[in-house]
This record gives C-alpha cells, sequence and structure tokens, in this order.
C-alpha cells in the first residue's frame, strides 16, 4: 500500500496547526473530546502568532511520561504527562499508550524550563473530508482528493452519525459513492486509519 506524504496527511488534522490557524487554544479545562477538538474555538491567540501553549508534532521518544517531540519546523519540545493528562488514541486511554512515531497534539500550561505541562493529547487524531470508495465487512475504502485511504471498522469503537443524530454502531447507512467526514487515528507511515466517527453526508 502507498504511504500518505506525512505533511498532506496531518494537514487533515482535528486540531489544525494551532499556529496557523488559531483552531485551538490551550484551555485548562477545555473539551477533550475529538469532536469538540475539532470546533473553532476562539482563544486569546491573535491569528499568525505561535500558541505557546499548543504543540503539533511527531514523538521520538517516549520514557516514564515524557515525550519529546519534534515539530514539522523542526524545532522540539517535551511534553511532561501525568496522571491528570486526558490521552485520547482512537479512544480516551492512558499515557502509556504515547509512542515513537505517533503524530500529536497537546495543550496544557509551559513550565519555566519550557516543558509543556500537557492537560490534553491526541494521538495520531485525523479529520478527513473523504468519499466512500467501498465498503467491507471491517474495513472501508476511502479516497481523501485523491489520496487512497483505508479506514478500519474497530469494534466496540467505530460509530456512524446520520443526519446530526447521536451516534450508533450501525453503520449499514453508509452508501458507496457517498461523502463523509471521518475522525479516527492514522496508523503512523501508512495510508491507514482506525475509525472512530464517520458522519454521513447529509
Amino acid at each position: 500500500m502507498e504511504s500518505l506524504d506525512r505533511r498532506k496527511f496531518l494537514s487533515g488534522a482535528v486540531l489544525g496547526t494551532a499556529a496557523v490557524t488559531g483552531v485551538v487554544g490551550a484551555s485548562t479545562l477545555g473539551s477533550f473530546a475529538p469532536e469538540a477538538a475539532a470546533a473553532q474555538r476562539k482563544h486569546s491567540v491573535a491569528a499568525g502568532e505561535i500558541d505557546p501553549n499548543f504543540v503539533e508534532g511527531r514523538v521520538i521518544s517516549a520514557q516514564k511520561g515524557m515525550l519529546l517531540v519534534t515539530s514539522m519546523d523542526k524545532s522540539m519540545h517535551r511534553i511532561q504527562l501525568t496522571g491528570a493528562t486526558s490521552v485520547w488514541k482512537l479512544r480516551p486511554t492512558t499515557a502509556d499508550q504515547a509512542k515513537v512515531g505517533d503524530g500529536l497534539y497537546a495543550r496544557g500550561v509551559r513550565m519555566a524550563d519550557g516543558t509543556l505541562a500537557a492537560d490534553a493529547v491526541w494521538l495520531n487524531i485525523v479529520n478527513l473530508t473523504v468519499h466512500i470508495t467501498s465498503i467491507g465487512k471491517d474495513v472501508m475504502h476511502l479516497d481523501h482528493h485523491g489520496d487512497r485511504i483505508v479506514g478500519h471498522v474497530v469494534a466496540g469503537t467505530t460509530a456512524a452519525v446520520y443526519n446530526s443524530t447521536p451516534a450508533v454502531s450501525d453503520l449499514s447507512l453508509l452508501q458507496v459513492g457517498k461523502h463523509a467526514q471521518v475522525i479516527g487515528a492514522w496508523r503512523p507511515d501508512t495510508n491507514e486509519v482506525d475509525l472512530a466517527t464517520v458522519y454521513a453526508a447529509a
């Protein structure tokens, strides 16, 4: 399978690049749900400025709750995870699930030594507008602006939303040839995504 260019793939991520889009600012008590993270919220960082309390990048080291992350601009960041840090990796999980190679978005508060004390971390999260090209028992083949995506249905996790109704586990109303929005977890260095939520086009 072809691997997607990481920059292109992550450009569709739920949180966006905060330094560019200003989508999400650090919030000590902000919502952690991936759907809420996708919402464009106002915050104190002006457009074009870098939010010091937000980090995006890729994990290059993960040891005892301390992550070393390199951003696309090659800058390095230390991210401190604690028992109070909310962690999402397809579903809410624990800090020990952060692995080398994971894509990361984190919000928190900068400490005096420059470390970001994270209150929330999203690992490998993507938000993609896709065209459904085929549907199998446990897989959906998707097209994202010409890139082929393999979407894996995860039992007990993957859900669909139809016409803004509550999410349900029944995916039978999804249709080949239709567009959809998917939130999921990228499998690093592949063109594969574990599907969390599929929003059917109205």
